[in-house]
């Protein structure tokens, strides 16, 4: 259906986002991005995912002479987009190594003839003599290196090859490059910089703030329990949940499964066929939930993932928000769930503290470790704190966070504090939590008579507390340094540099006062999503059912054809002409043209049926 190639001769944005996109306006930096790659300027832009990068390098491409040329790190992530700009009639192809070696000699073909307008293509693919000498032989209009954090080695998902680009000035002297990432803190951009050799770049930064996300963090206790009943609202939803480790992905998939959830694992360890088939029912629209390592996430354009929870904690906020950011890029609002508990954290340390890197990338990963640990223990609006990190200031609480929907109360721990110390120096620094509370407690056991610390003086002095309080007191503990683990993860033992002064009342802690049975939260739907579901929502099942079909009949995904919000749009709208989805954004010239009729059809067949 769509084979049929389009040069687009525009040379203006404005009508390139109307006549191509459907859209009427730009949204944030991105006509001042457009305007600057026009200008041959460099950019580095920041901004976060869902937020519209992509539109920042195809519009100039579309708009300047020759080939735009798209560096891209993930085959899933190139295959969206090229399957998206097709649709709209822009003529695009990838170069991966997952082609067929017919499919790979025709986008070769396309480009020799110049029939190209965009090309997606690895940096490994990029660099090697053949495809660079194919195209010496044409006119490049611009570069775009999307997921720019890859060059970084400060960036949460380094890739070495990703270095070697700093030679394209050289290769490709006088073309404008725009880097792009959803995720850099200052220490990441500047390296960026650095790496690609972009010293006269201008740096745009996109507000990170992403109202549609909620963000909350939930203590764990019985993890899988929790995790299920919280599953259990998104039954018929698209859901990540990531995993520390391949084992962990595997045992939570296969625990999950035998509860009747549709999950499945993935994680580095499958075989590139069993990866794809995921992807393919992922990106199918199915109600999937995938439980994966942070090799899944990236190149996944799904924009109806409607939760993503963390079941271990992420190395820093910028591991963290790109996780995040792969749920609500519709637009909508979607969950996000950081299970955590202060024994994660001390393990996340001491393999931080033996491991083989350097102290300054000790010293940077501590940092963000601390971050991490600041955003789940904070009373305060976890959204202000999280953007602070990437160097943004929120004025006002997000309202959009569990702590602000639910505020927490702090309580002045100190006392609390002393009494755990205690314990643990008491009994020799060789015991796990369940001891040491046993022992505040008043707990009589075989192992607590057999080392005869029902004798000591602190035995039973927090007889008053519940087990849960002391145990929350212990991951705080953990979680702020002042307690660690031993090498098997069994016994605690002091941070004698943070244990001292509070042990001797010079420095006093406040803590969180855990809410041991919290309301859990549920997304509510947009106002949009209200209406049809009381007025239109058999016309907007309608319009999703023949998105299906037309979806699998062309073998791509259905959001590739129309968002949710465009076909809930149309419902609300109820066009009667071709004429009406002008006003319906998202529907450009090409859309129209192939589907506008069917459209009208579905909305005349459901009038006739009410």
């Amino acid at each position: 259906m769509f084979d049929k190639v389009r040069l687009h001769d525009e040379r203006d944005p404005q009508k390139i986002l109307e006549t191509v996109f459907g859209y009427q306006c730009f949204r944030g930096l991105q006509k001042q991005a457009i305007d600057l790659v026009m200008q041959n300027q460099d950019v580095l832009l920041l901004m976060p995912t869902g937020g519209g990068k992509s539109i920042c390098y195809q519009i100039p491409a579309l708009c300047r002479p020759g080939m735009g040329l798209v560096i891209s790190p993930l085959i899933a992530l190139m295959d969206d987009q090229v399957a998206a700009l097709r649709q709209l009639g822009v003529s695009a192809g990838a170069l991966h190594s997952e082609l067929e070696n017919e499919e790979a000699y025709n986008i070769r073909h396309d480009i020799a003839s110049k029939k190209l307008k965009l090309l997606y293509v690895s940096p490994e693919r990029l660099l090697q003599n053949d495809t660079l000498k194919l195209l010496e032989k044409i006119q490049i209009s611009m570069i775009a290196i999307d997921e720019a954090h890859c060059i970084s080695v400060w960036g949460h998902d380094f890739r070495p090859e990703y270095r070697l680009l700093c030679d394209l000035p050289r290769i490709f002297p006088s073309v404008p490059r725009i880097a792009l990432t959803a995720t850099a803190d200052p220490v990441t951009q500047k390296d960026i910089i650095q790496a690609l050799d972009m010293p006269e770049a201008k740096i745009l930064r996109s507000s990170f703030h992403r109202s549609n996300l909620f963000i909350r963090v939930i203590q764990k206790n019985t993890e899988s329990k929790q995790l299920r009943e919280l599953l259990k609202k998104y039954r018929d939803a698209a859901c990540i949940v990531y995993c520390g480790s391949r084992n962990k992905s595997e045992r939570t998939a296969h625990n999950l499964v035998r509860y009747g959830f549709n999950a499945v694992a993935y994680h580095a360890g499958l075989s590139a066929l069993e990866k794809r088939g995921i992807l393919l029912r992922f990106r199918s629209g199915e109600p999937l939930i995938i439980v994966a390592t942070v090799a899944f996430g990236m190149g996944v354009d799904r924009p109806d993932v409607r939760l993503v929870v963390h079941l271990d904690m992420p190395r820093g906020p910028e591991d963290y928000y790109q996780q995040i950011g792969r749920a609500g890029r519709d637009g909508d609002l979607a969950e996000t769930v950081l299970f955590y508990n202060g024994a994660d954290v001390a393990k996340a340390r001491y393999f931080l503290e033996h491991s083989t890197i350097t102290d300054e990338q000790k010293k940077i990963a501590c940092s963000r470790l601390d971050m991490m640990v600041a955003l789940s223990e904070t009373a305060e609006c976890r959204t202000k704190l999280l953007l602070h990190c990437f160097g943004e200031n929120l004025d006002k609480s997000c309202n959009h966070c569990d702590n602000c929907k639910n505020p927490v109360r702090l309580l002045n721990g100190t006392i609390a504090a002393q009494k755990v110390i205690s314990a643990v120096y008491r009994t020799g620094q060789r015991f796990g939590a369940m001891h040491i509370i046993n022992v505040l407690r008043g707990k009589y056991n075989i192992q607590v008579e057999n080392f005869q610390h029902n004798r000591l003086s602190l035995f039973g002095i927090g007889k008053d507390k519940s087990h849960n309080f002391w145990r929350s007191v212990i991951h705080q503990l953990m979680a702020r340094d002042v307690l660690r683990q031993g090498e098997e993860f069994s016994n605690l033992f002091l941070n004698q540099e943070k244990a001292r002064p509070l042990l001797r009342g010079k420095k006093s802690l406040f803590l969180r006062e855990d809410i041991e049975k919290s309301e859990i939260y549920k997304c509510q739907n947009t106002d949009d999503t209200l209406l049809i579901t009381q007025n239109r929502h058999k016309l907007f099942d309608e319009l999703k059912k023949w998105r299906s079909d037309e979806a699998r009949k062309q073998q791509v995904p259905p959001y590739i054809i129309f968002h949710d919000s465009v076909l809930r749009e149309v419902a609300l709208c109820n066009p009667q002409t071709l004429k009406d989805f002008k006003d319906i954004k998202g529907v450009g010239n090409m859309k129209l043209e192939h589907y506008g009729l069917k459209l009208l059809e579905i909305i005349k067949q459901f009038q006739n049926n009410r």
